[in-house]
């Protein structure tokens, strides 16, 4: 069972409230653009309709608010920021415990788990980090752009991830194949405001043969109106060919460019010379394993080497 607490944030908004989404949306789309941004994953538990769901949505959502308030308040002892101390620049959270994915919609009770989840974020978000405002997102794997955009319009999220946008890719889930048509059309009757961050050449997955990555990078942006491109390496945590940011940055010098997978602290000032933006999970997290908790320690360490003019200490 939800607390009230979750399930009031998911209550009715008045117009005044949606008027507001609208302006927060804006501010956030603009924020993506700015250099140095700092993206933190919320990889969630397994949920409702996948193989290892645990039974307890007060378990994803206890852990979904921990790890946020990690992220934001930059892993200040206590869990709270001034508002000077800084965290990270986003939050995206993900169905990440789901394996294996489904290539395409996700079951209706995954779609309910993961609104309650985001909402839970969203508001512990809000708390933590006050008085700064943190975008969320959302990531629907495997590439399920409906449900993320749906669960963004009811619970206020101001971005999604799309892992195949436009084209087509190879991968365990076999052939993914892009539907900017209709994310585009989604957006603009269900939440207009929301940014659309999509991969190029997604991790986990091979193009197929003679689709090359300028290619690809300019069908996202151009064809598929994508607001971020993301570039990663091959799977998981593994670190990004640095040359290949460099192709898509100089085919597309315009486009708001973010590194998806194996950012480190040791990584983080070089990858940003080149990029305008990071997302990171594994580093982040307890090990460096992908999944598992954040480490309020492992935060601090990557802000502290990401921005060594703006430290983050810890506090009694």
């Amino acid at each position: 069972m939800t607390s009230e607490r979750d399930s009031g944030r998911l209550e009715g908004r008045s117009e005044d409230r949606g008027q507001d989404r609208g302006q927060d949306r804006a501010q956030d789309r603009a924020q993506h653009r700015a250099r140095g941004h700092l993206v933190g994953m919320v990889h969630l538990l397994p949920l409702p309709g996948s193989p290892r769901w645990g039974g307890s949505m007060d378990a994803v959502m206890v852990r979904a608010r921990a790890d946020a308030r990690a992220l934001v308040t930059g892993g200040v002892t206590g869990g709270k920021t001034d508002g000077t101390t800084g965290g990270m620049d986003a939050v995206l959270v993900e169905n990440f415990g789901d394996v294996p994915f489904l290539p395409g919609r996700v079951a209706p009770e995954t779609c309910a788990a993961l609104a309650l989840a985001v909402a839970a974020v969203l508001e512990e978000v809000a708390e933590a980090a006050a008085p700064r405002r943190i975008p969320v997102g959302v990531n629907v794997l495997r590439n399920d752009a409906a449900t993320a955009l749906a669960v963004a319009a009811v619970t206020g999220a101001s971005f999604i991830r799309v892992n195949v946008h436009t084209g087509s890719m190879f991968t365990d889930q076999g052939l993914l194949e892009g539907e900017a048509h209709a994310t585009l059309r989604r957006r603009a009757t269900l939440a207009p405001g929301v940014g659309i961050c999509a991969d190029v050449h997604v991790k986990h997955a091979t193009p197929p043969a003679g689709a090359s990555l300028e290619e690809a990078a300019l069908d996202t942006l151009e064809r598929g109106l994508a607001d971020v491109l993301i570039v990663s390496g091959s799977g998981t945590g593994r670190p990004v060919d640095v040359e290949r940011l460099r192709r898509v940055r100089a085919v597309a010098p315009g486009a708001h460019l973010w590194v998806g997978s194996g950012v480190t602290p040791g990584s983080a000032r070089s990858l940003l010379e080149v990029a305008d933006g990071v997302i990171v999970g594994s580093a982040l997290e307890e090990g460096g394993r992908a999944g598992a908790p954040v480490d309020p320690a492992r935060v601090r360490a990557f802000l502290n080497a990401a921005r060594p003019g703006y430290p983050v200490r810890e506090t009694e």
